[in-house]
């Protein structure tokens, strides 16, 4: 969208400046050429009545008194040849051997006068129009290009906040804020899309509240429909009942499984989805929970967003992931352990590295150490495998970087600079069923 607008008014501006400065050039240097043609018949007709002046008056004519007439800092050096009607020749000026630009008078008592000047000269001065011109133009398609990177900077910057608030729509965090654009088709449609996401809100309320209530009314049943068929499997004296309370039994637990499930979605505010973090805050709430453990053990924890650079990422699965690394850092590690950002090359992305000065992973468990149940200690080798899980959910990565002393990477997609991250993708607001207002 953007490129194409910008191609759509460079080429037009494009257009119009060959259209108007081609001519404007070819007419400039036939101007420049033809003033300077006229400038030097004047000037052959002012000396030719200066000449019948001093035929008239009886004084001789000779070449001193054509020199005031060669030209000066306003006319261009010309080259004069006066033929008196007797045939005398009297000349002034430069010797052109070039092409030149000529000027004929024929005066009344039969003299002839002969102006010229050098072609080049005039030729220059054409040239320079021609080259004012051509600035301008330039100048005129570096404005256009200006113009039209702003112009399409401005109509698609609110597309790009409706494609993600849109997005936060369908991953199920509803009531984005969108701020109007002043582009009235994108406005429509950003209403309408709020319109949606409000009545969306009022959808997921009901069915979250419909969920816990289900869940609550068949918790208890299930409870006391538990406990009596443990009873009917303690006391029952026949093998088949004692199998059958046994199945039963199984499926009653499967059941309240299930309505554990329910209830945990129907208390989650809201769909997952990445948003807009700044790493600095996600830092500070690690900080608050591990300094304490770590000056227990008497160590140091140094947490840094030196890149300080947003980032698109779960605030969720992104601080489930940093504790993981920075608890198996406390208990496997050794010395300072340091948790610090940096740009990747490209500037698409955020790298956040995790170490610590301890004695690192071996060789045999480093290829395997994000295997679900693979463990290097006493752990269930399950913390590492759903880190990297919840990061690949995001778009990321989770790599081993370095064995010895051991560094783990995480690779986070960044916020493009030129987008505001608090518009973007901002953080939705309270859902109230029933209304159709947002808070803002």
């Amino acid at each position: 969208m953007r490129r194409r607008a910008i191609q759509m008014i460079v080429t037009a501006v494009t257009v119009a400046v060959l259209i108007l400065g081609v001519p404007m050039a070819v007419f400039g240097a036939i101007f420049v050429w033809e003033g300077e043609q006229s400038s030097l018949d004047v000037r052959a007709s002012h000396l030719g009545r200066s000449v019948e002046r001093r035929i008239a008056d009886g004084l001789d004519l000779d070449n001193a008194m054509l020199e005031p007439w060669v030209g000066g800092s306003t006319n261009l050096e010309a080259a004069i040849l006066v033929r008196a009607p007797g045939g005398e020749e009297f000349r002034a000026g430069p010797v052109f051997t070039d092409r030149v630009v000529r000027s004929s008078q024929l005066t009344p008592s039969g003299g002839t006068i002969q102006m010229d000047v050098d072609a080049a000269e005039v030729r220059w001065k054409a040239i320079q129009v021609v080259a004012f011109v051509i600035a301008g133009a330039i100048a005129a398609l570096l404005v256009g290009v200006m113009v039209a990177r702003r112009q399409a900077r401005k109509l698609s910057a609110p597309l790009i906040y409706l494609a993600a608030s849109a997005e936060q729509i369908g991953s199920g965090q509803v009531r984005p804020r969108l701020k109007p654009s002043g582009v009235e088709e994108i406005d429509l449609v950003a209403a309408e899309l709020v319109r949606t996401s409000d009545r969306m809100a009022g959808r997921l309320a009901a069915e979250r509240q419909f969920a816990a209530d289900a869940s609550h009314q068949l918790r208890t049943p299930l409870t006391a429909l538990s406990m009596r068929l443990e009873e009917i499997l303690t006391v029952a004296e026949k093998e088949e009942v004692r199998e059958e309370a046994r199945v039963s039994l199984e499926q009653v637990e499967r059941l309240t499984g299930v309505v554990e499930d329910l209830l945990r979605t129907s208390r989650s505010s809201r769909g997952g989805t990445t948003e807009a973090l700044h790493l600095g805050e996600v830092f500070a709430q690690q900080e608050e929970e591990w300094a304490k453990s770590y000056r227990k053990a008497k160590r140091e924890l140094i947490l840094d967003d030196a890149a300080g650079i947003a980032v698109l990422a779960s605030p969720g699965s992104l601080a489930q992931v940093l504790a993981t690394l920075l608890e198996n850092a406390l208990k496997y590690g050794a010395g300072t352990t340091k948790v610090i950002t940096r740009e990747s090359g490209t500037g698409n992305g955020v790298f956040i590295d995790v170490s610590d000065e301890g004695e690192g992973v071996d060789d045999e468990l480093a290829p395997e150490i994000f295997t679900k149940h693979v463990s290097g200690g006493s752990g269930t080798g399950l913390g590492l495998a759903l880190a990297r899980d919840l990061i690949a959910a995001d778009g990321g990565r989770l790599e081993l970087s370095q064995r010895r002393p051991p560094v783990f990477t995480i690779f986070l997609n960044a916020l493009p600079a030129s987008l505001d991250p608090d518009v973007v993708l901002p953080q939705g607001a309270l859902v109230s069923v029933g209304r159709r207002r947002r808070r803002r």
